[in-house]
C-alpha cells in the first residue's frame, strides 16, 4: 500500500514538474526540486526527456550535485559528467563516500581521472586508488574503505570511549572490524554486543571469529549471493594475504542486484543494460539495429529450411497453416527452461554437478507437455482438415520440438558460460533458431515422407 502511494505521489510530482517547466516558472521548479531527497531528484531526471534533463540539472544546488550523481544510471550520469571540467568534478566528489566517488570516476577517461585524483589530499587519493585497482564488478570495486577497526586485546569500555571521542561512525555500520597489528582481519564486533555486554570484557572474548570474509577479487554477483544466503548487512573485504581492505554494505549489494535484474531483463530483448528509456534516438537505433540484424540472419536460416520443402507446401496448403504452431510452442517451452536455468545460474544454484539432473528433469517436463499438447493439436488438426495422418504428423513434430527445446534450454546457458558468452544476451536468439529449424524440419520432413 505504501509503495503504491509513493508511486502515485512520484507520478503526480513528475507531472507537476513538467507543467512548471512548460510554463517557464523555473523559480517554482527550483524551490520544489531542491527540497527533495537526492534519490528522488535522480529519479525525476531519469524520467524526463533530454531537453528537460539539462534544465533540471542546471536548477540543482551545486552542493547537491554529487549526491544526485551517485543515484543516476550510468548513461545519464556520463552525459552530465562530460559537461564538467576538472574543478567541477572535484567539487561534486567532496563529501561523498569513497565507493560513490569511484562510481563517478569510472565514467571518466583515464587522463581526466588522474587529474581529479591529483587534486585530492594524499589520504583520500590512496583510498580511491585502492578501490580503482580492482575491477568494477568485483568485491574490491564495490567496497568502501571507510571502516572502524579495533584490536582484540582492548576492553569494550575502551572501544566505547574511542567511539565517543570519534563522534560519528560510517553509515550502515552494524559491526566493528577486528584486526591484528598487521591489519589482518580476525573477526567482527557487533554493535549490539558492544552495547549490551560487560564493558570490562575484552574484544576477543565477545567478537565473532566466524565472520564471513569476502575476497577482493570475488565477482559482484557472488557477493550479492553471499549477502542473500547469510542475511548480511555488511562484510569485510580482504586481500590474498587476509589483510583488511574495506567493507561492503547492503546498499552496495542492492545496487548489484538491481543492475543484474536490469541486465537480465534487457539482455533477453537484445538491449544494453545501460539503455536509457529517454536516450538519444540515433544511439538507441544503432544499438537495436545490431540485434535486429542478428535476428534477421537467424530468421533467414529458419526460412531456408521452409524453402527446402516448398514443393511439399504447394501440394498440401494445410502445412503452411499449421507450421507456426509447432515453432511457437517449441519457442515458448524453450524460453521457459532457458529463463529458469539462467536465473539458477545467477543465484549460484546451477553447476556442472547438478546440471545432469536438471537436464533429465527438464526433458521429462518437455516430454509430458509435448504429449499433452501433441494430443490436443493433433485432434484440432485432424478435425479441421479432416486428415488423421496430418494430425499424427504434427503431434510427433510437436513432441520432438518440445523435447529439443528443453534440451537446448538447459545446455545452451551452460555451454555459453563455459565460452564466456553471456547466456542472457545470446541464449534467446540461438534457442529460437534451434526450435524454429527443428520444428519446421521435423514437421515438413515427416509430411514429405508420409503424405507426398
Amino acid at each position: 500500500m505504501r509503495d503504491s502511494q509513493h508511486l502515485v505521489q512520484s507520478d503526480n510530482l513528475l507531472a507537476t514538474l513538467h507543467k512548471a517547466l512548460d510554463a517557464g516558472t523555473f523559480r517554482q521548479v527550483r524551490e520544489m526540486f531542491n527540497t527533495l531527497p537526492p534519490a528522488e531528484i535522480a529519479h525525476l531526471i531519469e524520467s524526463s526527456p533530454p531537453r528537460s534533463r539539462n534544465v533540471l540539472w542546471a536548477l540543482i544546488e551545486p552542493n547537491c550535485e554529487g549526491d544526485v550523481l551517485q543515484y543516476l544510471n550510468d548513461e545519464v550520469r556520463s552525459a552530465f559528467i562530460k559537461q564538467m571540467d576538472t574543478d567541477a568534478l572535484v567539487a561534486v566528489t567532496e563529501g561523498l563516500d569513497a565507493d560513490d566517488i569511484v562510481d563517478i570516476l569510472q565514467s571518466l577517461p583515464d587522463q581526466v581521472t588522474d587529474k581529479v585524483l591529483q587534486t585530492m589530499g594524499g589520504q583520500d587519493r590512496q583510498r580511491i586508488q585502492k578501490i580503482l585497482a580492482y575491477p568494477e564488478d568485483s568485491a574490491g570495486g564495490l567496497m568502501n574503505t571507510d571502516t572502524i577497526t579495533v584490536r582484540p586485546d582492548v576492553t569494550l569500555d575502551v572501544v566505547l570511549r574511542y567511539l565517543r571521542l570519534r563522534g560519528q561512525i560510517p553509515d550502515t555500520t552494524d559491526k566493528l572490524l577486528v584486526v591484528d597489528r598487521k591489519d589482518k582481519f580476525i573477526g567482527h564486533l557487533a554493535l549490539t554486543d558492544l552495547l549490551t555486554q560487560d564493558p570490562s570484557l575484552t574484544v576477543s572474548e565477545v567478537m565473532d571469529c566466524d565472520a564471513p570474509i569476502v575476497p577482493a577479487d570475488l565477482p559482484a554477483t557472488d557477493v550479492a549471493n553471499l549477502f542473500q544466503r547469510q542475511d548480511l548487512i555488511s562484510a569485510a573485504v580482504v586481500d590474498a594475504e587476509g589483510r583488511l581492505l574495506g567493507r561492503i554494505t547492503i546498499d552496495d549489494v542492492v545496487d548489484v542486484i538491481r543492475d543484474e535484474a536490469d541486465h537480465s531483463l534487457l539482455s533477453l530483448a537484445g538491449l544494453d543494460d545501460t539503455e536509457d528509456t529517454f536516450g538519444n534516438i540515433i544511439g538507441s537505433a544503432k544499438r537495436r539495429a545490431i540485434w535486429l540484424g542478428i535476428n534477421l540472419l537467424t530468421a533467414l536460416l529458419a526460412s531456408s529450411v521452409i524453402g527446402a520443402f516448398d514443393a511439399t507446401i504447394q501440394q498440401i496448403v494445410a502445412l503452411a497453416v499449421l507450421m507456426p504452431i509447432v515453432a511457437s510452442m517449441g519457442g515458448i517451452a524453450g524460453s521457459q527452461t532457458l529463463t529458469l536455468v539462467i536465473r539458477g545460474m545467477a543465484l549460484g544454484h546451477v553447476s556442472e554437478g547438478n546440471s545432469r539432473w536438471l537436464l533429465g528433469k527438464e526433458l521429462a517436463v518437455g516430454t509430458l507437455n509435448g504429449l499433452l499438447w501433441a494430443v490436443v493439436v493433433a485432434s484440432v488438426a485432424a478435425l479441421w482438415f479432416q486428415d488423421v495422418h496430418l494430425g499424427a504428423i504434427i503431434a510427433v513434430a510437436m513432441l520432438v520440438n518440445l523435447m529439443i527445446a528443453a534440451l537446448a534450454g538447459v545446455s545452451l546457458p551452460l555451454l555459453m558460460q563455459r565460452f564466456n558468452i553471456d547466456p542472457a544476451l545470446a541464449g534467446s536468439v540461438v534457442l529460437t533458431t534451434i526450435t524454429d529449424v527443428v520444428g519446421f524440419a521435423t514437421f515438413l520432413g515427416l509430411a514429405t515422407l508420409l503424405l507426398i
